[in-house]
């Protein structure tokens, strides 16, 4: 972490513009899980602490072509009122003469959530002109949304054109602290645990992360790729034909490295209430599909991992979204849970949804923010958001 934090930049007095990741669930124009609007509060109570006013820019869904009032910021703005305990005002444009007229009347103290970036398309294109108008609208600026931090936008690289100094929050020093450091430094047993459907969108992160752990634990869809390149029938389950190549070149390089299942829990059809059983992997019947690790392989990752000082876990190890095939993922977070004196960071994304399902959650050192920008993380490419920060 070798950029500059609010700490090392004078914000009284000032409008500090804040990137936060305010992309959070919704149900009937309600926010339903808060976690990102609460990991943003350390930063805006020292803004607020030391005087400043603060301006907050977030994203939210996917709007498609322009505003779209499922969208709005308005119940993230709400819910921040209430976790700030203080009048938060939303504004339903981000920018423009009617915006800059509000914020300059901003007083030290006053909190201001702008419209959802995103109902301008010249946002994702990093648009210049874009970008400066966000720009007029703060002196100082800080990006706290690590969960967008992989992609170069207006408001989290454009900004950062015109308007200086342009400093990382709490949130984004403690996710690149946590990630940084156990990819630079990792104390030893270094251990990943991989999941999820598909090794395609991991490839990269595997190879890099094997260079550098003692072991790779995969579970999860895809397993069964590595199992079909190990030449065993997987029935029916979900396999990637085109990455059986990619895993048998990692078997064939890193075979000591990697670790798979040894059991699965296997059903007939894929559904929540589908009948199941638990075979070993080289015995699963034809018409049947691999839906969770089965007990013998929780009872072997949790051997492995007994040791471990670090930990780096990125995706489930079935289908948790059916609580029959949760438990191989629950296991594992309990196995996490359970480790004395190890670093654990569970990498955003479905993995940190199952920590907070499973009630674990505060047992873990570090659950990122970001899916996709940790994956990037680990993968070990620049995050354009943080490479438009100050340096220390």
């Amino acid at each position: 972490m070798n950029k500059k934090t609010v700490k090392d930049v004078d914000v009284k007095g000032k409008r500090v513009l804040v990137r936060v990741d305010f992309n959070v669930p919704m149900e009937n124009g309600q926010v339903t899980d808060d976690r990102r609007i609460r990991a943003a509060l350390p930063t805006l109570q020292y803004l607020l602490d030391q005087g400043a006013s603060v301006i907050l820019m977030s994203h939210l869904g996917r709007p498609k072509d322009g505003p779209d009032p499922k969208y709005k910021m308005d119940a993230a703005a709400a819910r921040l009122g209430e976790l700030l305990n203080r009048p938060v005002k939303k504004l339903d444009d981000c920018v423009g003469p009617q915006v800059e007229a509000v914020v300059n009347e901003m007083k030290p103290g006053d909190v201001t959530v702008l419209e959802n970036t995103r109902f301008y398309p010249e946002e994702k294109k990093n648009n210049p002109d874009f970008s400066a108008k966000l720009a007029k609208l703060g002196q100082v600026y800080v990006n706290d949304a690590f969960g967008s931090a992989h992609r170069a936008h207006a408001s989290t690289e454009g900004v950062t054109q015109t308007l200086r100094p342009a400093v990382a929050g709490f949130l984004m020093e403690k996710e690149l602290n946590y990630l940084g450091r156990a990819l630079a430094n990792p104390e030893h047993p270094f251990l990943a645990i991989m999941g999820g459907a598909k090794i395609s969108d991991k490839i990269s992160v595997i190879e890099n992360l094997l260079s550098k752990v003692d072991s790779l634990l995969i579970g999860g869809g895809m397993a069964n790729t590595f199992f079909v390149a190990q030449g065993l029938d997987v029935g029916k389950s979900l396999v990637e034909a085109e990455a059986i190549d990619t895993a048998k070149k990692l078997l064939a390089e890193n075979a000591d490295k990697l670790i798979l299942p040894v059991d699965c829990v296997i059903a007939p059809e894929f559904k929540a209430d589908a009948d199941s059983k638990v075979v070993p992997v080289d015995e699963v019947p034809e018409g049947w599909m691999i839906l969770d690790i089965g007990p013998a392989t929780v009872a072997h990752f949790a051997n492995r991992l007994a040791a471990a000082k670090t930990v780096i876990w990125n995706g489930p190890m079935g289908v948790f979204e059916f609580p029959k095939f949760a438990e191989g993922t629950f296991a594992v977070a309990k196995a996490l849970a359970n480790l004395q004196d190890a670093t654990t960071i569970i990498g955003g994304g479905d993995s940190a949804a199952a920590a907070e399902q499973s009630g674990l959650a505060d047992k873990m050192s570090h659950i990122s923010t970001g899916g996709g920008a940790s994956l990037e993380f680990l993968e070990g490419k620049v995050l354009p958001g943080v490479a438009a920060l100050d340096d220390k």
